[in-house]
């Protein structure tokens, strides 16, 4: 799934494509892909990072 927020939330810690990379335990250009919209990002990254940035999927998918 495509969240186009995603370099948003990023950007909003200040931290790198490369930090949230290695929170996902990926590449940066994997990472690159998914806040592009190239890849879709997988269930369980969605989880991650919901729980890292402390927001619902559904606020992460923007769907509240």
């Amino acid at each position: 799934m495509y969240i186009k927020n995603l370099k948003e939330f990023r950007k909003n810690k200040n931290l790198t494509q490369e930090n949230i990379a290695e929170i996902l335990e990926t590449t940066r250009e994997q990472y690159s892909r998914y806040e592009t919209g190239k890849r879709d990002l997988p269930i369980n990254h969605l989880i991650t990072l919901a729980e890292f940035y402390e927001k619902t999927t559904d606020e992460l998918l923007g769907i509240k």
